[in-house]
């Protein structure tokens, strides 16, 4: 077949064949944090943490993705998304493959008891335990649990009880004898009482031996219930629909969350997981108890609840763990003293989290606090740890009389509560807090200084891909730009003014802004590579996000890609784009990279007339995903990368490193299955983990640059079955 007759039988197609969907996509990430679990190269308690993580991620994939679906379905909806398919067809795929995957961490979990038993870290069940070890759980269990338990019986007079969102516990089938009804009842486990119980430590053997707080509960049931025989017992895990739709009608956003949350607890029960053993009889009480339809139904393995496996990784064995690394303060600061404003009015620092201190940030504002020449701070929070420096330090600068605006996102999933409490300390301290659009999130992370210089005002801003969330930053990677450019602080305090008052930023200089200007900018340099490429120049695009989804923008790089640009996208998670395919996509790669730090930065790079990586390159930092909503119903930011030494840092650091990765990668193929890369050197292959954690950043770096810079990496080579770029024309 030629290549016109390809690319027409290609345009023949069908919509939906030329997407992946969106579900089964994030279902395959999730898999592709389970192989983590399973991977000998990482430390045996990261590799638990990993399966306790992709528990957890599948417990939130259930209350919001599924829960949405099944209202879908039961709401009569036939709309069929992108790919084709019906509500209930989705929930078919999901429910088989979801199937595979608690099938595959049972499997982990069976294999990793083991060798967590080899290195003495023993999690028993009752029958294993000794005579000595079942006294000590029970001398444990009467101290820690038994006051905290609610023994609840189902009858006429005890109906069924309310079990909140990932509620555990057991189910009894009790005898009364003298010919009397059975009785049933329930112990559920409150959410703060520990999954395991530490029951004993050898010191000379050096093993510690954990039981499951559901084992205790097995030996003693029957002095929770003495008057009764016990004929049985079960265990159970439910899941609730935990999405939370906005009126927007709302007069009064705060008291409509709050509303919402205590909703959210009490939303039905998506998915019922039962141990396999449990008796027939209990299933359908349960079942009929939560008013559960088959399709909600799971029988999981003997060890419920995953995510709670985390409990068991312990610093004490830190020969179980990964390395520990101590991240860098960025030395340009420490040059000026640490002032921090000096040193970004002397030029551009861009800091590349974890690998760089999240302190900086938190300086860049404490100093702004205390500066008697500060005189405004405007801040967006999304997420932000539970004992925030970052809200102490706008709290602080408010009491001293500096103009303190706060966007508290109160729609920030699963962070509303912590969200509020934060806006009400801020308006106690003087702050204005406003909670953005009732319409879209305000997911852009940007901070803005106001500052009294000579006869004038001068803007220092701060504009990142993550959050404001000290723990975060210490295992995502996400990227920080200082900068004093004042067309770019212009910008800023435009965006800060949409978001206050609706006013919508008009003439921006620099930034590009969601919902109206960041899908058009993206076309728009698009647009450009496919004219260059018509031009007889070189195309190249290089980006990297954490989900791909939007069908315009992958319209787009399709169309790209048929032009001839060469199109080389790092997705961590979702990917809806078929990459390889001849004749609409065979000029585009994907890979993603799982491993220790949780990718979360968003770049994007366009030749503008070469090959990349080159000196003339447009380099982006965003903070959004390629998905609708990020482009149609939030307020995002795309940030162009100006100064010469960041640009150079995020192409020929950042985004080569992250495309020659070998070790945390993988490959998307065509039929939608991830292959892990090759590795070219079995010996010692390419991490851009370890990479940046042993080499340091470009613009951080000052002085010390000079006699301490960071390793050079060559421009990652393509496959041999497509074209190669010609010769980048590198600064």
């Amino acid at each position: 077949m030629s290549e016109e007759e390809t690319i027409e039988a290609v345009s023949e197609l069908p919509r939906e064949d030329l997407y992946f969907n969106r579900e089964l996509s994030w279902l395959f990430f999730n898999t592709r944090v389970l192989d983590e679990a399973k991977n000998p190269n990482v430390p045996l308690l990261e590799r638990l943490r990993f399966l306790s993580i992709s528990a957890s991620n599948l417990d939130e994939f259930y209350m919001v993705r599924v829960a949405g679906l099944r209202t879908q379905e039961l709401a009569g909806i036939t709309e069929r998304s992108f790919d084709g398919l019906r509500p209930e067809q989705q929930l078919e795929k999901i429910r088989k493959r979801v199937k595979k995957v608690v099938k595959s961490q049972v499997s982990c979990w069976n294999k990793l008891r083991k060798q967590l038993s080899d290195e003495g870290i023993q999690v028993k069940t009752a029958e294993e335990l000794s005579s000595s070890e079942k006294k000590k759980l029970m001398a444990l269990y009467e101290g820690n649990v038994f006051p905290l338990l609610s023994p609840l019986a189902i009858d006429p007079a005890h109906p069924f009880p309310f079990i909140s969102n990932l509620g555990f516990g057991m189910v009894l089938h009790l005898d009364r004898g003298k010919g009397m009804e059975p009785l049933y009842a329930i112990i559920p486990i409150p959410h703060h009482v520990p999954r395991f119980l530490h029951v004993d430590y050898d010191k000379k053997k050096k093993v510690d031996v954990y039981v499951a707080v559901e084992e205790a509960l097995k030996l003693a049931a029957p002095s929770i219930f003495p008057d009764f025989k016990i004929k049985g017992t079960g265990l159970f895990r439910i899941t609730r629909d935990s999405d939370i739709a906005i009126d927007e009608e709302a007069e009064d956003l705060v008291q409509h969350f709050e509303f919402l949350l205590k909703k959210r607890r009490r939303g039905r029960v998506i998915r019922l997981e039962m141990n396999p053993e449990i008796p027939d009889v209990l299933r359908d009480v349960l079942v009929d108890g939560f008013e559960c339809w088959d399709e909600d139904i799971l029988d999981g393995s003997s060890f419920l609840g995953m995510a709670t496996l985390s409990g068991l990784i312990t610093r004490y064995r830190p020969h179980l763990l990964f390395e520990p690394f101590q991240p860098r303060f960025p030395e340009r600061i420490r040059d000026y003293d640490g002032d921090c404003f000096a040193a970004i009015a002397a030029k551009d620092i861009l800091v590349h989290h974890p690998y760089e201190e999240f302190d900086v940030v938190i300086q860049f504002l404490e100093q702004a606090a205390l500066d008697p020449d500060v005189v405004a701070i405007k801040q967006t929070l999304y997420r932000t740890s539970d004992d925030s420096p970052i809200v102490k330090a706008l709290i602080e600068a408010a009491e001293r009389g500096k103009t303190v605006t706060a966007l508290v996102e109160l729609k920030a999933r699963f962070d509303e509560e912590s969200n509020m409490r934060w806006a009400r300390d801020l308006e106690r301290s003087g702050a204005h807090v406003v909670y953005g659009f009732v319409d879209y999130k305000t997911h852009a992370k940007v901070s803005l200084v106001v500052r009294k210089e000579g006869t004038g005002l001068r803007t220092y801003a701060h504009l990142g891909t993550g959050n404001y969330h000290a723990q975060n930053a210490k295992i995502y990677t996400d990227l920080a730009l200082f900068t004093a450019d004042q067309a770019m602080g212009r910008d800023v305090g435009k965006l800060f003014n949409f978001v206050t008052s609706y006013s919508q930023p008009r003439s921006l200089e620099k930034l590009s802004v969601a919902p109206e200007g960041l899908r058009p900018k993206l076309e728009e340099l698009v647009d450009a590579e496919i004219k260059n490429i018509k031009d007889g120049k070189p195309g190249a695009i290089w980006a990297k996000m954490n989900a791909l989804v939007d069908t315009q923008i992958i319209d787009k790089l399709y169309e790209a890609s048929q032009a001839g640009v060469q199109i080389d996208l790092v997705v961590r998670g979702i990917c809806c784009l078929k990459p390889g395919i001849v004749g609409l996509s065979e000029n585009i790669r994907v890979k993603s990279i799982v491993g220790r730090f949780l990718e979360h930065s968003r770049i994007a790079c366009f030749g503008n007339g070469d090959a990349l990586p080159n000196k003339n390159a447009k380099v982006y930092m965003s903070s959004a995903d390629w998905m609708p909503r990020n482009l149609n119903r939030r307020v995002e930011t795309l940030v162009p990368i100006e100064s010469p030494t960041v640009h150079r840092q995020v192409m020929r650091q950042i985004m080569i490193a992250n495309l020659n990765d070998e070790a945390n990668s993988w490959e998307l193929r065509s039929d939608g299955k991830y292959n892990r890369v090759e590795i070219a050197d079995p010996n010692a292959p390419f991490s851009a983990h370890r990479y940046f954690m042993e080499n340091p950043s470009l613009s951080g770096r000052g002085k010390a640059l000079s006699y301490n810079a960071p390793k050079e990496l060559s421009i990652p080579k393509r496959p041999t079955s497509q074209s190669s770029p010609e010769k980048s024309k590198d600064d």
